[in-house]
């Protein structure tokens, strides 16, 4: 396939990146800051944009068969990045007329698992207060998605970790995994590639991990 990556300089990015090179695909990776991605490949475009006007970023999505996203605050103080920047996304994809768009979430955006335990919904409640203008940022980023005509596909990971790709995770489209408190951005990234052609997912909230 020919696929655009954006935020291919996150953890999530670079691992979509990388994945999806080894197998074979044509990857257009849009940065801000080349020297950031160390990842390399022959098949690989680096196309550099801030992402601050969709009619920039419209020849890196033109003609691509998909688009995946790990744009997202990278702390609490970016919050308001994620529906902004994919409000850009969404109108470059839209002019272009590409449909297929992924972008990574979190889990407190989707609804609760059915019969967690009391530890799971407590730490759950926790983090949802502590990140809360994360998630209301993420919810307007879903939002967006719901508004747009595109074949949207939303990733909710709970907390994530640096780990080598397993390929062994729980997916549930509409929801969420029982006590399913980690991943690994590796099998995040590893997900999204897997849903791509996945009808069942299209204008879905995936909740995943391990």
């Amino acid at each position: 396939m020919n696929l655009t990556v954006f935020g291919a300089t996150g953890g999530i990015g670079r691992e979509v990146v990388r994945q999806a090179l080894a197998a074979g695909h044509r990857v257009t990776a849009v940065v801000r800051d080349p020297a950031r991605l160390p990842v390399t490949g022959e098949n690989l475009e680096v196309f550099r944009a801030d992402l601050t006007d969709p009619e920039t970023i419209r020849p890196a999505v033109a003609g691509r068969d998909a688009v995946l996203s790990g744009l997202g605050a990278r702390s609490r103080k970016d919050a308001g990045v994620a529906a902004r920047l994919t409000r850009t996304v969404l109108g470059a994809m839209e002019a272009e007329g590409v449909r297929r768009l992924l972008v990574v979430s979190a889990a407190p955006v989707g609804p609760e698992p059915q019969h967690d335990g009391v530890l799971d919904r407590t730490l759950r409640g926790v983090v949802s207060a502590v990140f809360k203008d994360v998630y209301v940022d993420l919810r307007a980023m879903e939002a967006e998605l719901a508004r747009s005509a595109t074949d949207w596909t939303s990733v909710r990971p709970p907390r994530l970790l640096d780990k080598p790709l397993t390929g062994t995770y729980r997916t549930v489209v509409g929801g969420f995994p029982p006590k399913g408190r980690f991943i690994g951005r590796a099998d995040v990234a590893h997900a999204m590639l897997a849903m791509i052609d996945d009808p069942a997912t299209v204008k879905q909230g995936v909740g995943v991990a391990y």
